[in-house]
């Protein structure tokens, strides 16, 4: 975003000044990436959602956001409004696939192959 136009001329200079850039890396799919899906799964209040359904796709998760950690909870969060919603008040991975996700995330996602569809 530093690189773009948004934040250049007249109303780029008032747009920068009203945010900091804080630089940022991905999360990495290993060991601490597990550890966030499982304690985001374990604050989820959805009275059919079974334990570990989300730990068991933290690689998928990983795929889906990036390893964006606000990706993942925008994610986890779109997916269990909609399980309420919907009434099914549960995650699926159909239910996670649904949901639209933020640019970043979005460029950091792998293109589908054709076993993904």
């Amino acid at each position: 975003m530093q690189h773009s136009t948004l934040l250049s001329g007249t109303r780029g200079a008032q747009n920068a000044g009203r945010f900091t850039l804080i630089p940022s890396h991905p999360f990495p799919c290993n060991n601490e990436w597990k550890g966030l899906v499982k304690t985001l799964e374990s604050t989820l209040l959805l009275h059919r959602h079974e334990p570990e359904t989300l730990a068991k796709l933290d690689r998928f998760l990983h795929d889906q956001t990036g390893g964006i950690i606000g990706a993942l909870s925008h994610l986890i969060r779109g997916a269990a409004i909609d399980a309420i919603l919907d009434g099914s008040e549960k995650i699926t991975k159909r239910g996670l696939q649904a949901i639209p996700l933020d640019a970043a995330a979005q460029f950091c996602r792998p293109l589908p192959t054709a076993t993904d569809r």
